[in-house]
């Protein structure tokens, strides 16, 4: 896609598929986790974005949903119709951006340094196989914790999460936080290979929503966490929307072609 095909689409109101719009989960949706797109979903996106509105809704910052769809520099914000990073946190429609909150000033920074030092105390004790750099992930509407690190390497990443099936590292993690910040008002959700996100609650996926149900009657999202627990469960149990679980993208490449005859 090129910043010329951008003006070729439709105007919203005016895809044939009416009132109508395609939200998906990046990280094992669109794209294997933390990888880049294939030429081949972008390419049914284009096609998609001919009938339908579309938009991604991912909990990483903007700059990673840059790096996993951007391909080629092509700006994300102008190869769909609605972007939510953080959640919808960082919000834009049709390259504008839009309000955004912050988890800093919901929390104050008393006490997110409080639960920032427990994290780390917590995991300095942890006894895994390896440990690498970035263990908390400041967002601007969350944190992400990850045991290992989120600087370890593809493999090191698969390995952990082979490991944490067994072993439920991050399950166990999120259960003492749980019991510790009771009082904070703080939702934990399990996603990807290596980490997990902790976000005011009401901040999950959910959140992007108001950015679209007035404008859209029908608000279809694809995940692959849609487990409870999953950081894609809320939004793919909301009564706003069609829920689509996924495993791959070739999963939601496979739903779209049949939902849209693409």
């Amino acid at each position: 896609m090129t910043n010329d095909t951008v003006s070729q689409f439709p105007p919203i109101n005016e895809r044939p598929v009416k009132d109508t719009i395609c939200l998906f989960d990046v990280d094992g949706t669109l794209t294997p986790a933390r990888r880049d797109v294939s030429p081949e979903m972008l390419q049914l996106l284009q096609k998609l974005r001919m009938k339908v509105a579309i938009g991604f809704v991912g909990g990483s910052d903007l700059v990673k949903q840059q790096e996993q769809l951007g391909v080629g520099g092509v700006n994300v914000i102008d190869m769909f119709d609605f972007c939510f990073a953080e959640n919808g946190l960082t919000a834009y429609r049709l390259g504008t951006k839009l309000p955004s909150a912050s988890f800093i000033t919901y929390l104050g920074e008393d006490r997110y340094k409080t639960l920032a030092n427990f994290i780390l105390h917590y995991i300095a004790d942890l006894d895994i196989p390896i440990k690498r750099g970035t263990f908390i992930e400041y967002r601007n509407g969350m944190i992400n914790v990850s045991p290992i690190g989120r600087n370890a390497s593809v493999q090191e990443r698969n390995d952990f999460e082979a490991f944490d099936k067994k072993a439920n590292v991050r399950k166990a993690f999120v259960e003492a936080l749980k019991a510790k910040f009771a009082d904070y008002g703080l939702t934990y959700s399990i996603g990807g290979q290596i980490s997990f996100d902790v976000f005011p609650t009401g901040w999950d996926k959910t959140y992007c929503l108001q950015h679209v149900e007035q404008e859209f009657k029908t608000i279809h999202f694809f995940g692959d966490k849609t487990y409870e627990g999953g950081n894609d469960y809320e939004i793919y149990e909301d009564k706003r929307t069609i829920g689509h679980a996924v495993t791959k993208p070739e999963d939601t490449m496979e739903e779209l072609k049949k939902l849209f005859d693409l």
